[in-house]
């Protein structure tokens, strides 16, 4: 019997469909201790779920007349799709959203139901291709790169899954493993003095508050980028400063078609076996994106990231939280407003050099804090640091 390509297309869209397997333990990324730390986590926190609660959700396959329902309602929208429209959808799922594929723009209004729940069409295929516990539209941010991003009320929206990112929501209160004082942030071997070379590998221990050499690039009324990136490992910055003018930038390690800061290119001479693991877990790495509320990041790797930023934590705390990003997971890293508001513009401390607030700090595969060996980020085999222009 033969098949149509059509109907070839829709079997392997089908079978390319997200497991609904169990959560993913930080062990697998090989974090020494993870096992006792995973455990101390789901005391403190009832279950161990961490800042992406839809990530500790999932279980395992639905049950059979659950996938029988889904399978065939799937079916019934993929038939509705072009041909092209098929295969540019293959191709963002099948390359895990590597590729640069088209908005695939479908009526808005067109719901489908699953059982007692309705479900908008980019909803329901994040659902299938993505996140099986996903719910609800809110749980959900489009990316920039997307048509329909910022379009309040379109008559077409997309359903590219891997145009949208699920949102990071931040823990109230937070769980207190990853509390650690703010006085604890500097190693006590390092000196009191900041960097001033933006030249390769020059650096050899974190700078105050973990600024870096963001004094050189930051001249008076210069408004010509609106952040610059740091590469460390451990304790030895890699690489030049990365200035960045484009509203997105993609950090990335491997990425097919990737377009920006590429830190495989990088010229390492860390030997450490640890390094060279968590360099090649990068992957797709992350998206820094400058949008209107703020500074996002979206974690496109398949390995959580871990962010540190002034505005992300209650302005009358004396610590700063460690948030872990699971991958497909986007986070408000930076808020503008609120960085403003935190400055202490009579402080003379604060006039002397770049404040702290204006920075992020974010830790690939590793995490650091109470609950990790790791103390503080310059123990990390491979992370960044962001440093937003202030002017």
């Amino acid at each position: 019997m033969f098949r149509t390509k059509r109907s070839v297309l829709v079997r392997r869209l089908w079978r390319s469909r997200a497991p609904g397997g169990e959560e993913e333990e930080e062990a697998a990324a090989g974090e020494p201790g993870a096992a006792a730390a995973a455990e101390a986590r789901a005391h403190v926190c009832g279950g161990g779920r961490g800042c992406c609660p839809g990530k500790a959700g999932r279980g395992g396959r639905a049950s059979a007349g659950a996938e029988a329902e889904l399978k065939a309602l799937t079916h019934a929208v993929l038939k509705r799709l072009k041909e092209r429209q098929l295969e540019g959808l293959l191709h963002a799922v099948e390359s895990r959203g590597a590729a640069r594929t088209p908005c695939l723009l479908l009526p808005a209004k067109a719901d489908s139901r699953l059982g007692q729940y309705w479900y908008p069409l980019p909803v329901l295929l994040c659902k299938v291709f993505r996140w099986p516990d996903l719910r609800h539209c809110s749980e959900v941010k489009r990316l920039c790169c997307c048509e329909s991003y910022g379009k309040a009320h379109p008559e077409l929206v997309c359903c590219n899954p891997h145009h949208l990112s699920r949102l990071c929501e931040l823990e109230s209160p937070p769980p207190p493993y990853s509390r650690y004082p703010m006085d604890f942030l500097k190693p006590t071997d390092c000196p009191d003095s900041v960097p001033s070379s933006t030249e390769t590998g020059g650096t050899n221990c974190l700078a105050p508050g973990g600024l870096s050499d963001s004094q050189v690039l930051q001249e008076p009324g210069d408004r010509s980028h609106w952040c610059v990136v740091a590469y460390w490992e451990e304790k030895t910055r890699v690489g030049r400063l990365y200035s960045v003018q484009e509203p997105s930038l993609d950090i990335f390690y491997d990425l097919p078609q990737g377009n920006g800061f590429c830190l495989g290119q990088l010229n390492s001479d860390n030997k450490s076996q640890l390094v060279q693991k968590v360099r090649s877990k990068i992957g797709y790495g992350i998206q820094l994106t400058k949008e209107v509320d703020g500074v996002w990041v979206y974690n496109r790797s398949s390995y959580p990231i871990f962010i540190k930023s002034a505005t992300l934590d209650n302005p009358d705390s004396r610590t700063l939280l460690v948030h872990k990003v699971f991958p497909g997971f986007s986070i408000k890293a930076f808020d503008y407003e609120k960085a403003y508001s935190l400055q202490r513009p009579n402080d003379h401390e604060f006039m002397q050099q770049p404040w702290t607030g204006f920075t992020v700090q974010i830790s690939f595969v590793k995490g650091w804090g109470q609950c990790y060996t790791r103390q503080f980020i310059s123990s990390c085999p491979c992370w960044l640091e962001v440093i937003f222009n202030n002017r």
